[in-house]
């Protein structure tokens, strides 16, 4: 049976961590363009969706897995995730409920036409165009439907710090039924992946929201940049592996 390489990481410990630090990135980063440079959501979400296009297109003509272009993509695509769910929450009107379950439908359609496609939504399989477009697409609505999420948790009285606790508690649930049950490796992980975005967002503005909102009243741009440099420096040092697959995609 053949193995090949995949040209997204594996999923270890490393990339959680990694992750994690971009979706708070890209709250503090999405924040600091629409807000703090007052370019407004719609403006700011055309910037980092632009942005997100061209890294993909890097991404995908790329022959090999590259840990700086795949995560400088996912960065891009939790900024245009924070800007987008912002506009849909608060310049559509259709409030956090609305933009969570309308997010949510995009994120279960894209998985749908996925699966129906090839055969598996599993990462490891993730080594060809086709694949790459729908798991960029795939990311880039679980992103938009976290930053959602984790505003209508702080908005419906947790606040940040609580909603910062309540997610990571949920995440913590996942990674028990990981390793106690036998619940779909798949659909932990994007159920994983989806719920660390909400847990970035409501760190993000914990870090940068007033202190009468609950927050730290850290400057966006400074939150920012030290996010930033935490994460090229886990990129640097810790140890980072492309995914493998042997072939096999009739796998949920």
């Amino acid at each position: 049976m053949s193995t090949t390489m995949s040209k997204v990481p594996a999923v270890t410990l490393v990339f959680w961590i990694i992750k994690i630090a971009a979706t708070t990135l890209g709250e503090t980063g999405g924040d600091t363009v629409s807000m703090t440079m007052n370019w407004g959501y719609l403006a700011g979400t055309a910037l980092f969706l632009a942005l997100l296009v061209v890294l993909v297109a890097f991404q995908i003509a790329a022959k090999r897995f590259h840990p700086f272009l795949y995560w400088a993509t996912i960065i891009a695509s939790t900024t245009a995730g924070t800007t987008m769910a912002d506009f849909a929450d608060r310049s559509l009107g259709i409030g956090y409920a609305g933009g969570s379950l309308l997010l949510f439908g995009c994120v279960l359609a894209t998985l749908a036409l996925w699966y129906r496609s090839e055969g598996s939504v599993a990462v490891e399989t993730v080594n060809t165009p086709k694949v790459e477009a729908f798991y960029w697409a795939t990311i880039t609505f679980s992103q938009t439907l976290g930053t959602a999420l984790g505003d209508w948790a702080a908005d419906s009285g947790l606040g940040y710090g609580g909603g910062v606790l309540f997610f990571a508690a949920a995440l913590a649930a996942i990674a028990a039924a990981y390793y106690l049950t036998n619940i779909s490796r798949v659909l932990l992980f994007w159920s994983a992946f989806i719920l660390t975005r909400p847990l970035g967002a409501t760190a993000g503005d914990f870090f940068d929201k007033p202190f009468d909102q609950g927050g730290l009243a850290m400057s966006r741009p400074l939150a920012t940049a030290v996010i930033a440099v935490f994460i090229a420096i886990c990129i640097l040092v810790l140890p980072q592996r492309a995914g493998t697959h042997t072939g096999e995609t009739r796998q949920i």
